[in-house]
């Protein structure tokens, strides 16, 4: 695919393209960009709307600053794709977290551009501070610039609080961009996004700050920097006393600059120039808009945060055809699940870190807004936060993505398993999610809470399925109870199905064999039942089992599967290290049994992006590999 670009844009193969460019032409080429990009994303999906509302940004930075040497770090990183176009990705950006093209976040392997590896929230300013730390030790003269842009919700996240702690002390050459935007996917909450619209939205404040700079510059220029300091003192005086605070930012030791339109390129040129002669830690505090330039992205902006397919001359979403009855997305079986259950169950709560609509908790919260809790990006303090609300008698549903889990390891061993509260954490994605590639597969979960006493862990091989895991879960008096589920659709149309309470640690026979057994456990035990009905209609009889629980494993159904088979396959959508292959070798060395086993998972490797079917195939555990396996495991 060749997309169109503007007159401009077809000269910037790089920054120095870029700063060739006279600055009264900049406005033209970020229009050109975001044309660019709309054209690409509406037949290559991506993340659209916070790429959009950074066009302007991107350009004035890498304009203005001498990247790569700079460092330029991208919070997350989704937002990122114009600092991809600008930085010689823009012929190859058709392939944007495509099988073997470039990745949907910056990358340290894939460009000297990309200053350090994102994908997860809130890491920027702890990496730009260590490599601002560095810059001194090294003795770069001091004159190396250190740049984090963090926006869509990233700074409510609690490791952005302590970087900012840690870093407003220091004199490092650092500067924080602050991008406003009012949203991470779904809309920011919070008491400092109540902070920020103070800020943003207090015209006396904003008037009286821009008054007092440029009386400070003229008297600090006329009279030196006491001026400065007293100008200074006299503006946070009276910004307290407007905006009953103190400035959080210059709290910590930062100082402040802002709000400014973030979509005024010219100006935060200038801005950035200015900048660059002020030593020690500063924040720019921009405003912009998620989806900026495209007015159906603007106006849904959690929709188009990532669209997929759509027409870009009218904004329509275009859908996959699919048959009149097709299977529901997992995440629709949760959310409508979780609202039958709490309308039987007072105490039921709802808890997501900044995801209400990607979990569909949002259904709950439309329904039953008291009962629903938005904790922003903030992993760790939605975990405790359960433990909390667990210790009083309410039943805490936890949905996490499995990625993101890994933020709050610590808190579920320490504040909910060590305590043995009753916390049912909901594992959303898990397994291997396709495009958004490396930091955002849940290749873990079942390997790291395996470990965890007081901890259940299972996974639904179908709707059914994680509905009563589910009714179940809620049912338990103590102790942490985890349920993984893939991203996308499960097997059934007709899914909701009567509760039944499950007996935990018990699994199932779904067919009988006479020489090799597959165990799986998860959604991906639907391949294993397709692989199995291919086979017998050869005369290849295969015995499947359906785990269900990875802890407590159904030992009987181990012991029948040990004496009554020589050849057994683990398959799961998770790494082979520590999950359900080790578990099945463990038991196998525990109670002296002999038997050849093969594991089939995810392999000991970070898997890069592409789409789910693409990776399953190449980790070996689609239905044409398990096939494949068990032919030539029948051969040994």
């Amino acid at each position: 695919m060749t997309a169109l670009q503007g007159e401009i844009l077809s000269r910037v193969n790089n920054p120095l393209d870029l700063r060739l460019i006279d600055v009264e032409a900049l406005p033209q080429l970020c229009e050109e960009i975001r044309n660019f990009i709309i054209d690409v994303i509406s037949i290559n999906p991506g993340h659209l709307g916070a790429s959009l509302g950074v066009v302007e940004l991107s350009v004035a930075l890498h304009f203005s600053y001498n990247t790569p040497y700079d460092r330029l770090i991208w919070d997350v990183g989704h937002q990122a794709y114009t600092h991809k176009i600008l930085t010689g990705r823009k012929d190859v950006f058709h392939l944007n977290r495509k099988s073997n093209g470039i990745s949907g976040f910056p990358k340290i392997s894939e460009s000297e551009y990309d200053a350090f590896g994102v994908g997860h929230s809130s890491t920027s300013i702890s990496a730009a501070f260590g490599m601002a730390i560095a810059s001194e030790l090294k003795k770069d003269n001091n004159n190396r610039q250190h740049i984090a842009v963090i926006g869509d919700g990233s700074i409510t996240g609690g490791m952005a609080m302590e970087a900012l702690n840690n870093a407003g002390v220091s004199k490092s050459n650092l500067l924080i961009i602050l991008n406003d935007n009012g949203i991470a996917i779904d809309k920011n909450v919070g008491a400092l996004k109540d902070y920020l619209v103070d800020i943003a939205t207090s015209r006396t404040y904003n008037r009286l700050k821009n008054f007092l700079w440029k009386v400070l510059g003229k008297a600090t220029a006329k009279y030196g920097p006491n001026h400065q300091r007293i100008a200074q003192q006299i503006e946070n005086a009276i910004k307290g006393s407007i905006l009953r605070r103190s400035n959080l930012f210059e709290s910590f030791g930062f100082r402040y600059f802002g709000p400014v339109d973030g979509h005024d390129v010219k100006r935060m040129v200038g801005l950035f120039k200015d900048l660059q002669n002020i030593p020690g830690p500063k924040l720019l505090h921009i405003i912009t808009k998620k989806g900026k330039g495209f007015k159906q992205a603007e106006k849904n902006q959690t929709r188009f945060h990532a669209p997929g397919v759509f027409d870009k001359k009218t904004g329509e979403i275009i859908e996959k055809n699919c048959p009149q009855k097709q299977a529901p997305k997992y995440q629709t079986v949760f959310g409508r699940t979780i609202i039958e259950l709490a309308e039987q169950n007072e105490k039921i709560v709802g808890i997501t870190p900044a995801m209400p609509t990607g979990c569909s908790l949002n259904l709950m919260m439309e329904k039953m807004p008291d009962r629903v809790f938005d904790v922003g990006i903030a992993e760790q303090h939605a975990v405790t936060f359960s433990a909390g609300l667990a210790t009083q008698g309410m039943i805490p549903f936890c949905n996490v993505y499995s990625t993101f889990m890994q933020r709050a390891y610590d808190q579920v061993i320490h504040d909910v398993a060590l305590q043995n509260q009753h916390v049912v954490i909901c594992l959303d994605r898990g397994g291997l999610v396709g495009e958004d590639g490396a930091t955002h597969h849940g290749a873990y979960d079942l390997s790291y809470f395996r470990s965890i006493p007081n901890m259940i862990v299972s996974a639904p091989m179908n709707e059914e399925e994680l509905r009563n895991l589910m009714y179940t879960a809620q049912l338990k008096k103590q102790g942490v109870f985890s349920i993984r589920y893939p991203r996308g659709r499960g097997v059934m149309p007709e899914w909701k199905t009567s509760f039944k309470e499950l007996e935990i640690g018990i699994g199932r026979k779904i067919a009988e064999g006479d020489k090799l057994a597959i165990i799986t456990i998860g959604h991906i035990g639907n391949y294993a039942i397709e692989v199995c009905e291919k086979l017998l209609a050869e005369g290849i009889k295969i015995g499947h089992y359906d785990i269900r629980f990875l802890k407590p494993i159904d030992e009987n159904l181990l012991h029948e599967i040990f004496e009554n088979y020589q050849h057994i396959i683990t398959v799961e959508d998770g790494t082979i290290i520590g999950g359900l292959g080790s578990a099945v070798l463990e038991f196998m060395a525990d109670n002296n049994y002999q038997a050849k086993v093969k594991r089939l998972g995810i392999p000991d490797k970070f898997i890069e992006q592409g789409s789910i079917e693409e990776l399953h195939k190449e980790c070996g555990f689609d239905k044409a590999g398990i096939e494949k396996t068990v032919r030539r495991f029948l051969l040994e």
